[in-house]
């Protein structure tokens, strides 16, 4: 294991490191996972192949040597993006049966770096609470700001699952013409990856899939990759993308603001509110699986 990150729950998991649009054939793409240096390409024979970079022997955009730069990475090309593991894959990457309904417009929507520990990031995304104050006029308005009861599960196999989650929306969509009450559920399946079902503005019987897959680069800094698989035949991908990252771009600077950059496991060091279940559950999930990479541990 690589000195850099000895926590095994995440060097044995996948990470979206690229978007597959983004890498040009024959050519290099580096960036950097778990503090270890990563290069990515996309081959000749339109394959993807990642290695370990930490000797730096790859540069961005450069040719692609017939010969690997470092020690080959597992890689798994879906949803958009090309996944690596760093170590040897604990399980197989999950699985999005709505990635694969036809009348469905999957699009990556945009890749945000923010100087925060990517567990916050997984956990901002939880939380409806802010909708109103940071998210005002889109997805909350100042004078309605009331969180409504919600159900939230979790098991160490399956996740954290919130369920019957309501909040009054002014723009729900990058289509909406007007306010309604979105439902919503989320559904953490990795430590550093939450997808959320919300109500679609054009099939209201149906719910829109809006993921987060976070690229922790290092402890405090991550890249946000997000992804949309909505029911929405009316806007361009270019449309889509610049809605979403005028959201993240809200959240961007409240993420940053955080002296903690790396998620406390404590309960008592940050005292959650009744909002705040999603959150609660998430951290104790964390604690279930023995994770300590980008955390504050809880006390003995």
């Amino acid at each position: 294991m690589d000195p850099r990150c000895t926590d095994p729950v995440v060097w044995n998991d996948w990470f979206a490191i690229s978007p597959l649009e983004e890498l040009r054939a024959g050519r290099y793409r580096t960036t950097v996972l778990l503090g270890v240096p990563v290069a990515v390409a996309k081959l000749a024979d339109g394959g993807c192949a990642a290695w370990d970079n930490t000797g730096g022997s790859a540069r961005s955009d450069a040719p692609v040597a017939e010969t690997p730069v470092g020690r080959p990475l597992a890689l798994v090309a879906r949803f958009g993006f090309a996944w690596v593991c760093l170590g040897e894959p604990a399980r197989p990457l999950f699985d999005l049966p709505e990635a694969r309904e036809p009348d469905r417009r999957c699009c990556n929507a945009g890749s945000i770096g923010v100087h925060v520990g990517g567990l916050r990031a997984v956990e901002n995304f939880l939380d409806m609470a802010h909708f109103p104050f940071v998210h005002t006029g889109i997805l909350g308005e100042e004078d309605d700001t009331a969180v409504l009861d919600y159900k939230v599960s979790m098991s160490p196999e399956t996740g954290v699952l919130a369920t019957e989650c309501r909040f009054h929306q002014p723009r729900a969509s990058r289509i909406a013409q007007g306010a309604i009450e979105t439902q919503y559920v989320y559904h953490v399946l990795r430590p550093f990856c939450v997808v959320l079902y919300k109500t679609s503005t054009l099939h209201p019987d149906r719910m829109d899939v809006i993921a987060l897959f976070v690229q922790p680069v290092g402890e405090e800094e991550c890249i946000a990759h997000q992804w949309l698989c909505l029911l929405d035949d009316e806007s361009s991908d270019g449309d889509l993308r610049q809605f979403q990252l005028t959201i993240f771009g809200q959240d961007r600077p409240v993420l940053e603001s955080h002296v903690l950059k790396r998620l406390p496991l404590d309960p008592r060091m940050e005292m959650p509110v009744r909002a705040d279940a999603s959150s609660v559950a998430y951290r104790r999930w964390l604690r279930m699986q023995g994770l300590v990479y980008s955390t504050i541990p809880a006390a003995a």
